[in-house]
């Protein structure tokens, strides 16, 4: 085998292969040559020195010892020993709990990761974690066709014509970069970007009910949060770990930082949450009738909001009715919010007309912005068995090794219709 010099590899890569480093990160666009000279210059080490490399993809059967699906085979990567080189390659379908396993398991002295990937979605965790914020003692390197050296002329052409045709998709494809949405979420990650102090841009000021979102934790790893909104404008958000047992001491966190903002407080109702409406009615009874907060609560599954009114009436006033549009009060609450964030695309990016109380502003300034955003973005649209629409439960998120997105619900609650027409009844 020859050098890494050498013809059969991308010189522009020799740097990238023989820097110390104990995480490689080669991502980009189709045509790049990533993956083959990934599998060139671990063929030259294997050829020059004693090693063991495991290959490993999201989806694969196992080839003798070498390639691992992980989808089927995470859990006996988890026992192999020795490992000098593990490639990950198609990483973008990588998630964090296979990382979580990966990365101890590859620990003998100076051993390293190769991960190795065309970015799909920006929120993907490969993206996140080895792009956006990768890990110390990585090397990151972005490569795309335009530094390949051996694409033949038709390949050049056929690129050339893509780029004509659809600039955008041009940019994903053969640019490396990764896709803002996914068209399957209930609110697209690029509305949501257009959100931010939108306020500024739309001169919007904080006007109307304050009002403060608080999701309460379950269980296991599940996270208590909070978001608060003056208006159409999110202010705060506060998250924290919280067991079943220390209700009253989230409760009490939830009810000072409303009191502070001058906030009413819509609360998750369901499991844990059932009991924080008596958490409240006891914070409430030890103080003074001048510094109450009002509260209400939220119960997902509860009937819809103005049942026989109609969503998004046509000019004639006719149209689909919310108990005929949505399966529950959730699923209205997060297509309500979506029309709030679509709306205030249209406004920043294309100049449409608005309302204020129909678009939604988040500060740049917002503590747990990216993770606000992230969760936003994930949850994807579902149906029931009569054709109604609603939020990808918890559980099918667990099954895509997602976290529950507790502070999303938390600004789903902030902007929910409240009051008697739910569930709950102010205080």
């Amino acid at each position: 085998m020859a050098s890494p010099g050498s013809p059969s590899l991308n010189p522009c890569l020799r740097s990238f292969w023989t820097a110390p480093a104990r995480n490689r990160v080669l991502y980009g666009g189709r045509a790049s040559s990533k993956s083959w000279d990934a599998a060139g210059f671990v063929t030259f080490l294997a050829d020059n020195y004693k090693l063991r490399v495991l290959c490993v993809r999201q989806f694969q059967n196992r080839i003798s010892e070498s390639f691992y699906g992980l989808w089927r085979s995470i859990d006996e990567i988890k026992s192999l020993e020795s490992i000098d080189i593990l490639w990950i390659e198609e990483a973008h379908n990588l998630t964090e709990e296979q990382w979580k396993v990966l990365e101890p398991t590859i620990r003998k002295a100076g051993s390293q990761v190769w991960v190795v990937f065309n970015p799909k979605l920006a929120t993907d965790f490969a993206y996140k974690r080895f792009v956006v914020n990768p890990p110390p003692n990585t090397i990151v390197r972005k490569i795309n066709y335009d530094e390949n050296p051996f694409l033949s002329e038709t390949m050049l052409k056929i690129i050339a014509a893509a780029k004509a045709e659809d600039p955008e998709e041009f940019d994903h494809i053969y640019g490396g970069e990764p896709l803002q949405d996914d068209d399957g979420v209930i609110i697209k990650r690029s509305w949501i970007l257009a959100s931010i102090d939108a306020h500024k841009a739309l001169g919007l000021k904080a006007e109307g009910r304050k009002r403060l979102g608080f999701d309460i934790a379950d269980s296991g790893v599940d996270k208590c949060a909070t978001v608060n909104a003056h208006g159409s404008i999110v202010k705060g958000a506060d998250m924290w770990k919280a067991a079943e047992d220390e209700l009253l001491k989230s409760c009490t966190r939830a009810y000072h930082t409303a009191r502070e903002f001058g906030a009413d407080i819509t609360y998750d109702s369901i499991g844990v949450g059932a009991s924080a409406g008596a958490k409240f009615g006891e914070i409430n009874e030890a103080l003074p009738a001048s510094q109450h907060v009002t509260y209400a609560k939220f119960n997902a599954g509860a009937a819809v909001w103005r049942p026989e009114a109609i969503y998004k009436p046509d000019g004639l006033g006719k149209g689909t009715k919310n108990k005929d549009m949505f399966a529950n009060i959730k699923a209205q609450a997060w297509w309500l919010l979506a029309d709030r964030f679509r709306t205030t695309f249209n406004a920043v990016k294309k100049g449409e007309p608005f309302e204020a109380d129909e678009v939604i502003s988040l500060s740049s300034d917002l503590p747990h912005i990216e993770r606000i955003i992230d969760e936003l973005s994930t949850p994807r649209r579902d149906y029931d068995k009569n054709g109604r629409v609603q939020v990808e439960s918890k559980k099918d998120l667990a099954k895509r090794e997602v976290a529950s997105p507790n502070l999303a619900d938390a600004v789903v609650m902030t902007f929910a219709p409240t009051g008697g027409e739910i569930a709950g009844i102010f205080i």
